[in-house]
């Protein structure tokens, strides 16, 4: 079902495209030898160039290079062979050679696609038109001095890699999913971590709104927004401004605009420049970047297994459902740490241990899939506990949640607190006739035809056994008991 927005005069359909920036994950800059690190001391990390100093010349970076290639071929996009650097021209106080290096008529890479998965089960897929390289600008800190502003120069030259969507997205909850799906790949990859608290992924909005039918009306770009929420937030807000603009007979004029998280509106930031404001040519210090097909086929025969390719090998291979693989490849280390659970175990019942038990223990101690609170080491001995019979199902909650408290191992845990689960048949039958003595009356009832009855001897059973009877086994004495 299509979603629109009912204004006054109907239906209005959406346009969505987005322009991501993600930072690649490289150890130097994209023409410079200064470090990437996160979190560095304030212009700790600035080179010659990054700093725009004259007579500096850049030299491009080829794992930055390398990356862009691997994104590209993640993204079943074609890779340019042939591709050239400009400078695009604009004045920012933290952009200290007035010039950005991008790319812009000839990009690394070309047109690719990608499929997003919605929430009623169906897939659609999203246009990629290029993936450009590009460096980063410093950043400018108002918060530091009640008169000043702040420059710290080290993201200066930091390799971005710009991935432009066509404007395939029709409503937040689309524009959300190819966000997603895009960092999912990107992470899988290895290509940009997606950190977008860390502002190593932003995402730039384009909006417009058209009747059902029509053509495209004019689109409004809103800049640098940081979290997949905002994103689907900024569209929605963005699109009910544009719509109350044609209903009043206004134009929508083509801008810039910042989406204020707070008050859930878009205001405007500066009309929207053109590529002739930029006044692009190409980067006299720089030659074409020219690549060899037989290095891009190297980097594309050591491509890690994408989502979609693992996602289909678990329903495959494990026999788990198709929602149960997209929860478990959501994260790469969610689909490694459920690999090392599952592998030689039942992959059905890993499966159930890793979403229901081991999710709700990391919400609750508030750790994370790549440090979590039992190991995958561990949580496999646990269901090797299970399947030789030395733990029920019950009693392996009631060890899982003692690991969870002491870090500790499941058979030590067991050995010391003397959990064993009792598989002798004779100590169960001794058991069980204790119960049966004690509830003649109930006996009585049961035989002439009250069968309910049947678990409550159970329950009474495992009392008595304090859970650690083997359920299976108590079931069959109690059954040929009773007869």
């Amino acid at each position: 079902m299509s979603y629109t927005i009912d204004g006054e005069t109907g239906a209005w359909e959406l346009v969505i495209g987005l322009e991501v920036h993600a930072q690649v994950v490289s150890n130097a800059k994209l023409f410079s030898g200064a470090a990437t690190a996160f979190g560095a001391e304030p212009n700790s990390q600035v080179s010659f160039i990054d700093a725009g100093f004259p007579g500096m010349l850049p030299v491009i970076n080829r794992e930055c290079v390398a990356q862009a290639v691997r994104t590209g071929l993640g993204l079943n996009a074609q890779v340019n062979l042939w591709s050239r650097f400009d400078r695009k021209n604009y004045f920012y106080a933290d952009l200290p050679q007035g010039y950005q290096i991008s790319q812009y008529a000839h990009p690394i890479i070309g047109e690719g696609k990608i499929e997003i998965e919605l929430q009623d089960g169906s897939t659609k897929t999203i246009g990629i038109t290029r993936l450009h390289l590009e460096q980063d600008a410093g950043k400018s800190l108002h918060d530091q001095h009640p008169t000043k502003s702040f420059i710290d120069l080290n993201r200066s030259g930091v390799a971005l890699m710009e991935i432009v969507s066509e404007p395939d997205m029709r409503s937040p909850e689309e524009a959300g999913a190819y966000l997603t799906k895009l960092r999912q790949i990107l992470r899988y990859l290895g290509t940009c971590d997606g950190n977008m608290e860390e502002g190593s992924m932003r995402a730039d909005v384009n909006v417009s709104v058209r009747k059902p039918g029509e053509g495209y009306r004019t689109r409004c770009e809103v800049k640098n927004v940081n979290s997949i929420r905002f994103v689907m937030q900024a569209v929605e807000a963005e699109a009910r401004r544009q719509i109350e603009v044609w209903e009043s007979g206004g134009t929508v004029e083509q801008e810039t605009r910042l989406f204020d998280t707070g008050r859930g509106v878009t205001r405007s930031m500066r009309s929207k420049e053109d590529a002739h404001d930029y006044r692009y040519f190409p980067d006299p210090d720089l030659p074409p970047l020219v690549i060899e097909q037989s290095w891009v086929d190297q980097l594309k025969a050591a491509l890690p297994e994408l989502p979609d390719q693992r996602r289909a090998r678990y329903v495959r291979d494990y026999g788990v459902t198709p929602y149960d693989a997209h929860v478990l490849t959501l994260e790469k280390e969610t689909a490694a740490y459920y690999e090392a659970v599952a592998r030689g175990r039942d992959a059905k019942l890993a499966a159930n241990w890793v979403m229901g038990d081991l999710f709700a223990a990391i919400n609750r101690t508030k750790t994370s899939i790549a440090e979590p609170p039992v190991s995958a080491a561990d949580l496999g001995a646990l269901l090797d506990l299970m399947a030789d019979n030395t733990l029920s199902g019950k009693l392996a909650k009631e060890v899982f949640e003692v690991m969870v408290e002491t870090g500790r191992a499941p058979g030590t845990i067991v050995e010391e607190r003397g959990l064993r689960q009792v598989t002798d048949t004779g100590a169960i039958e001794a058991v069980v006739d204790g119960v049966l003595a004690a509830n003649a009356d109930k006996v009585a009832e049961f035989r002439s035809g009250k069968e309910k009855l049947f678990g409550f001897f159970v329950g009474q059973t495992m009392k008595a056994m304090q859970g650690k009877g083997n359920p299976a086994l108590v079931n069959e004495v109690l059954k040929k008991k009773l007869a």
